[in-house]
């Protein structure tokens, strides 16, 4: 290396000192071992004077190009070219230069410690590699290569994404400040020429001493960032949407939308990203792009709470939760779990694509938001839910919580709240028994909240938010003890203006959620007891019972012919059930196939008439009846009438409460088991007035 920089003093012209430098970085890159390991800092920072000082030369001499295609072994030159000649083509890839530059920046800062000074001063050097980037794009756009140019623009665009105005502005000052060192450093540069002239052995000798840990960048004179960061990465943007590649295209638009999320701006970083439509083509792209996508949503689920949309950012921060692996999936660390196992070489890959800690999204905020969310939309749900204002059979809106919050309700005693989790547990609590002020002092002293900036006091923001939610959990939960309730009552309980719980009374109204009715002279909501029959009551009693054990009925044929795995016994709905009668079709449908898991439900039992159904209880209830395990043949209304002698198929009734536990109480008929005997044995039939007591074992 410092033979060839000494080469590139004594070139005879411009394009042979280009050539020599082009090679200096070259060795330099090589000097590196190996490519899973970042580039030394001072190596960085001379490779990047370098290629200055590369750009410096293609600037001042523009009939010399870098074409990466160009073979130099098939033309020798011995003199320098003429500039009126023409262009004097040079090996070299300067976007393949500024690329690796800037990924071996990215993997310093991911293995330097971010609470040292030395991560500081690593994070100053990034000015010098914009410096280089901006020089790099003004090549290229003289030389009208905008298929690189975009490369450039999307890597320029890739620093500026994550940085609010603040952090600009800062680092504006701060390359200011560099600039200025950069000047007042040119007079000692030009005394220690002086000095190399008088003694340039012992000049020589003092520089090869001193090592590479003063190595500095100077920046180019013109060099000066924009005023606006939003204009200038929009700017960025249009270029790449007009003449990059698909995949800088879409990274484009990710950044993009990032950068309007972090500038409270959800409702852009919404449109934009369902018009590009990244959310369908995402999963065919690369690990890197899937993780920016993923920082985007959590960017815009942020966003969206700070604007006090709930709902909204719920749906964004539950696609990450849903899968409980959000460190892998931001790529800020990886979780400990007993149930992934990783080869070396996947964890070695799962490393190198982490983000600097400066670029990390605060996670203990991002579960905050989330759980207060789901809180908010959970409480009035489950209120909904047990004054029968909703269905029964409900699916949760979001699972973590209904996980948190069933092992919070199982702890015997609960002690002060520790952490995010705690803290969200104990207010849901207070919550949903009305209590809105014990939980807003629960979410208040999380300590997040400094995280949150934006137009709006978060906490001004989430106490109105409790307080609409405390005014909606109580109408659900007390509003059927009442005749009528005060407007006035209901504004001083939750600290409401009239206008608020006005249109929050009259909404649940609308969708059917309360049953009431304004009384305007009153200013009272008149309450509708709508109590159901002694009927309805039975009919949903005797229609859950039904459903339950059809659903057991389904899950204990399956696991006979061994169709339901361990994965099945988990949600989704169950296919069509039930199967005709025999070849006579005197026997009745079977009943509505259950929750069958991953898989559809299989087909039902064979069913039996209700008179057929009542002769069975009749027979085991009445004098005479079966005692024990036994069978019965089952007969419909008409072999009662005629005496049939016709033989039946016997169906197997375990009248033993060992047999099956806990069936007795879900069947409405009072029968254990309904078993189709003539699946399990053929040719094992009896006459219809036989009743053979015959003991099995549980085996047969």
């Amino acid at each position: 290396v410092e033979m060839l920089q000494y080469l590139s003093t004594v070139a005879k012209g411009p394009s042979q000192q280009v050539e020599v430098l082009v090679h200096v970085v070259s060795a330099l890159f090589d000097i590196n071992p190996s490519m899973s390991t970042h580039m030394a800092v001072p190596l960085w920072k001379r490779c990047t004077g370098t290629l200055l000082q590369v750009l410096g030369l293609l600037q001042q001499h523009q009939h010399v190009v870098l074409d990466d295609t160009f073979d130099s072994g098939l033309v020798e030159r011995t003199e320098e070219p003429d500039a009126s000649q023409g262009d004097v083509h040079v090996w070299g890839s300067l976007v393949a230069f500024v690329e690796r530059l800037d990924d071996e920046l990215f993997k310093s800062l991911q293995v330097i410690d971010p609470h040292t000074h030395q991560y500081m001063e690593r994070m100053r050097d990034e000015v010098a590699f914009l410096a280089l980037a901006g020089k790099a794009a003004e090549y290229l756009e003289r030389r009208r290569d905008t298929k690189n140019q975009a490369r450039i623009a999307l890597r320029r665009v890739e620093h500026f994404y994550v940085k609010t105005d603040d952090v600009y502005g800062a680092i504006r000052r701060m390359a200011a400040a560099q600039k200025e060192q950069t000047d007042a450093a040119e007079k000692p540069a030009e005394e220690a020429e002086a000095d190399m002239e008088q003694d340039p052995e012992d000049a020589e000798m003092e520089a090869a001493t001193a090592g590479l840990g003063k190595e500095t960048v100077q920046l180019p004179a013109d060099f000066q960032l924009e005023e606006s960061c939003q204009n200038f990465l929009f700017q960025q943007c249009g270029f790449i949407y007009k003449h990059g590649d698909e995949r800088t295209k879409a990274r484009a638009m990710l950044c993009t939308i990032f950068f309007k999320a972090i500038h409270d701006d959800f409702h852009g970083a919404r449109d934009s990203l369902l018009m590009s439509h990244l959310q369908d083509s995402v999963p065919h792209m690369d690990i890197s792009t899937q993780i920016l996508y993923n920082r985007a949503v959590a960017q815009m689920g942020l966003a969206a709470f700070r604007a006090g949309l709930v709902v909204q950012a719920h749906n964004c921060l539950s696609e990450l939760y849903a899968s409980g692996r959000v460190k892998e999936l931001l790529a800020q660390g990886m979780s400990l779990s007993r149930n992934q196992d990783r080869t070396p070489e996947q964890e070695k890959l799962e490393r190198r694509r982490q983000m600097p800690f400066h670029m990390h999204i605060n996670l203990e905020l991002l579960e905050a938001v989330h759980l207060i969310c789901a809180m908010l939309l959970e409480v009035p749900s489950r209120a909904a839910v047990a004054c029968g204002a909703a269905e029964a059979r409900r699916r949760p809106i979001s699972k973590p919580w209904e996980r948190l919050m069933s092992n919070f309700e199982k702890q015997t005693f609960t002690g002060p709240p520790e952490n995010v989790r705690d803290h969200v547990m104990a207010a849901s609590r207070a919550l949903m028994g009305g209590d809105w002020r014990q939980a807003y002092e629960h979410v208040a002293s999380l300590t997040v909240w400094s995280l949150l900036s934006g137009k709006h006091d978060p906490k001004a923001l989430m106490r109105s938010k409790l307080q609409e939610c405390g005014l909606q959990t109580y109408l659900f939960a007390s509003g059927s003890y009442y005749q009528s309730l005060s407007l006035e009552q209901l504004c001083q309980m939750f600290e409401l203006p009239e206008e608020r719980v006005h249109g929050i009374v009259s909404k649940m109204m609308m969708d059917e959620g309360l049953q009431g009715s304004w009384d305007q002279p009153t200013r009272t909501i008149v309450m509708h007891s709508a109590m159901p029959t002694r009927l309805q009551a039975l009919a949903t009693e005797f229609a859950d019972k039904a459903s339950m054990l059809v659903d057991l009925n389904e899950r204990a044929l399956a696991l006979r012919t061994g169709g339901l795995s361990a994965a099945d016994d988990e949600g989704g709905e169950g296919g069509q059930g039930g199967r005709r009668g025999d070849r006579n079709g005197r026997y009745g449908e079977g009943g509505q196939g259950g929750f069958g898991g991953n898989r559809r439900g299989g087909r039902g039992g064979l069913g039996i008439s209700g008179a057929a159904a009542l002769e069975v209880l009749e027979t085991l209830n009445g004098p005479g009846g079966l005692q024990g395990p036994g069978i019965f043949i089952s007969r419909d209304d008409k072999d009662l009438r005629e005496g049939s002698q016709e033989k039946k198929r016997i169906f197997l009734l375990d009248l033993d409460d060992e047999g099956v536990p806990g069936l007795r109480q879900l069947n409405p008929l009072g029968l254990d088991l309904i078993i189709d005997f003539d699946e399990v044995q053929d040719g094992f039939e009896y006459t219809p007035w036989d009743m053979v007591d015959i003991e099995l074992s549980k085996t047969s």
